[in-house]
Formats: C-alpha cells, sequence, structure tokens
C-alpha cells in the first residue's frame, strides 16, 4: 500500500506475492496476538493477499474486520483467499491511502499494518490516521523491516550490489527501506503517548533458504522492482542478472544463512 507521494517497489507480481501469502499471524504479528481478543473490531491497512487479515479475522471472530488496500487488483486476491478460508462475510474489502482512511474517528479496536510504513509517502501521517480511527482504548500496530541491517552468510560482495541497489530504488520511489528502526520514533512524532517498541526477525538457513532465494532471483529480474531499476537507469538487464545469479548461489551454499529484522510498535493513547 503507497501514498500520493510514493511508489510501491514490489509491485504485484508472481515472485512477490510468493512471499507475500507466505505471511500468517504467527511469522508475521506474532507479538500483536496477546492483545486482539473475540469479539473485537480490526483494521487490517495495507492487506495485500490477505492471508493476514484472514488469520486474524479468525482471532476476533465474530468481531467486524475491515481489511484495506490501494490495489484493486490484490484485493480481488484477498477476497478469493477469505472465501477459501471462509471468511467471506466477516472481511470487507475497500481501496483506501493510509493518508486518509474515509473511517469516522473512534471506530476500530485494533488497527493493524504489516510491511506497509516502509513504503508510504509519509509514514508519520499514515500513523496518525490510523490513530484517529482506532477507539481511545484500542490499539495500533505496526511492523516493518530494517534493509541495511539485513544479514547473510556467508559474506557476498553481489548481495551486497543488491542491497545497495535495492536501498537506492525504494528510496527514488519515496519510501524509507530501513523503516523498522523508526517505528517508535514515527509513532512518538504521530501523537502516540504510549508506545511499546520491540523487534522480531525471520531467519531463512534451510529448506526456506532455496525458496528466498529463488524468489529473489526472480523479483530481481521480472518484478516491479526490476522494471523500476531499469527504467531509471540504476541497473540493465545484465547487473540485474548478475544479482540474481548471486541470489541462486547463496541459496544453494548449504551453510548459507539470512536474517531479516523487524521493528515492532503497539501504539495507545
Amino acid at each position: 500500500m503507497t501514498g500520493t507521494s510514493a511508489v510501491y517497489t514490489h509491485g504485484h507480481h508472481e515472485s512477490v506475492l510468493r512471499s507475500h501469502t507466505w505471511r500468517t499471524a504467527e511469522n508475521s504479528a506474532r507479538y500483536l496476538l496477546p492483545h486482539v481478543a473475540s469479539g473485537m473490531t480490526l483494521l487490517d491497512v495495507g492487506c495485500g493477499p490477505g492471508t493476514i487479515t484472514a488469520d486474524l479475522a479468525a482471532r476476533v471472530a465474530p468481531g467486524r474486520v475491515v481489511a484495506v488496500d490501494n490495489a484493486p487488483e490484490i484485493l480481488e486476491q484477498a477476497a478469493r483467499h477469505a472465501a477459501e478460508a471462509g471468511y467471506a462475510d466477516r472481511i470487507e474489502f475497500a481501496t483506501a491511502d493510509v493518508h486518509a482512511l474515509d473511517f469516522p474517528d473512534d471506530t476500530f479496536d485494533v488497527v493493524h499494518a504489516h510491511q506497509v510504513l516502509q513504503h508510504v509517502g509519509d509514514p508519520v501521517q499514515a500513523l496518525r490516521e490510523m490513530r484517529r480511527v482506532c477507539k481511545p482504548d484500542g490499539i495500533v500496530a505496526a511492523r516493518d523491516s530494517d534493509y541495511s541491517a539485513f544479514f547473510w552468510y556467508p559474506q557476498s560482495p553481489v548481495l551486497d550490489d543488491w542491497l545497495r541497489l535495492y536501498l537506492d530504488v525504494a528510496r527514488g520511489n519515496g519510501g524509507e527501506p530501513n523503516a523498522g528502526r523508526f517505528l517508535h520514533a514515527w509513532a512518538r512524532e504521530a501523537g502516540f503517548t504510549d508506545v511499546t517498541a520491540g523487534a522480531s526477525v525471520w531467519c531463512f538457513a534451510g529448506a526456506d533458504r532455496v525458496w528466498w532465494s529463488e524468489m529473489w532471483a526472480q523479483r530481481v529480474t521480472e518484478s516491479e522492482f526490476a522494471r523500476i531499476a531499469r527504467a531509471t537507469g540504476r541497473a540493465d538487464a545484465a547487473q540485474l542478472a548478475r544479482l540474481a545469479q548471486g541470489w541462486l548461489a547463496w541459496g544453494a551454499d548449504q551453510d548459507g544463512w539470512l536474517t531479516i529484522p523487524h521493528g515492532e510498535i503497539l501504539c495507545r493513547g
């Protein structure tokens, strides 16, 4: 989900959705789960293909769930997933801009965003809007990765080049790829008086390492990220192919290890 002054770096290519549909409440919103309960109303901002949304809907049943994104085509996929999960009549889907949410003040018990604030033009305004539509005794939750804090083994100059390119493209699109480290400060600037900040990681070191490497090898050559890198002159096809091979080489190494850290915030008041 992006604001008017930012471009979504990843797009919705199949290689991107391969990782987005892997996400669940357990592997992507565990910090929030102790704070959701049956009967709550919940807004999922930037819901993407809706896998986390469906999991959260199960936790708050029979409470109302609304899922928003600014890409109508991905909302269609999210609605299909909700139907397959048996929640077709329990999750409402709508297009929205997180900078100006079309809901009254004090509507939801929980407002949640996963990997959203790194892609928006004004994350502080986004948090202000999330705060506005949250009930006074409710909770706003956000989780974002921090790209510059990724670390992998063995060291790879090619993956170092990938990271430099990704940071350049993402910032050129108006986002902040290191959002995880800024969440606490952004929340305080947005007016929250009670912020619990934390962190968690994804780690890819076994069979999932190969899956992750193949996914990113395709993303750097075929996704919206690749198109923008070429269109803006930041990389050509040969350079992107080299980065893809770097991902595959890392994934094929049985000693390969990748840790992706995330900042997390639970906000009240």
